[in-house]
């Protein structure tokens, strides 16, 4: 990183807190991840604002301040194994792998997986497998999962994820129609059923079935 890049991720930094990202371990693992590796083109000198960009496929690369909220929210802990559906730019996926023992994360769009992947190889971030699937459906031959985090907003929290949940284990899930106020909701499983806690309203793409044609 160069030493312009390095004090715009400073101030980058002290956004966040200024925006509620207060834990420490989030905190210092966005410090680790230069979102300027993963945004492209035009947008690149906008890297280091707080909101979020286009990227390929019609897709976002999220608000910096979203992405430390969804993941302080999330409480990962070293040894888990993390679900994110709705790989996008890779930037979220490759916070979280600072965070966790092992991240999946998967994308309806092959290209977006593919550009991520390169990202990921050339960070050395080993602990990512990254998928080309339809995340509504979560990944089941890898289930459960200790943590799930959806980066695309649902009418409902999908049932498949949910089934793929631990007890005890923690969803992150934007819930809302496209064209109207989101919220984001925590999902805490537990032995009899499912905790749901609205966290904030937020705005995400819609979660959509199906593999894209990219």
């Amino acid at each position: 990183m160069t030493e312009d890049r390095a004090e715009r991720q400073m101030q980058f930094l002290f956004q966040l807190r200024q925006r509620g990202v207060m834990d420490k371990a989030t905190l210092n693992a966005m410090e680790k991840v230069d979102r300027g590796a993963f945004v492209k083109g035009v947008f690149a000198e906008r890297a280091y604002e707080d909101m979020p960009l286009p990227i390929a496929c019609g897709q976002t690369i999220s608000q910096p301040s979203v992405v430390g909220l969804m993941t302080q929210a999330l409480k990962v802990q070293p040894r888990d194994k993390v679900l994110e559906v709705g790989t996008g730019s890779g930037y979220q996926a490759a916070v979280l792998s600072h965070l966790a023992r092992r991240v999946y994360t998967v994308d309806r769009h092959k290209r977006l997986v593919r550009e991520a992947q390169v990202i990921f190889d050339a960070l050395g971030l080993t602990n990512i497998t990254a998928f080309p699937a339809d995340g509504s459906h979560g990944l089941p031959e890898q289930a459960p999962f200790d943590r799930i985090l959806v980066t695309a907003a649902a009418e409902d929290p999908p049932g498949p994820l949910l089934a793929q949940l631990k007890t005890g284990g923690i969803m992150i899930v934007p819930v809302g129609q496209s064209d109207a106020v989101q919220h984001l909701i925590k999902v805490t499983r537990t032995e009899t059923g499912y905790d749901y806690d609205e966290l904030r309203p937020v705005r995400f793409v819609p979660l959509v079935e199906g593999l894209g044609a990219d």
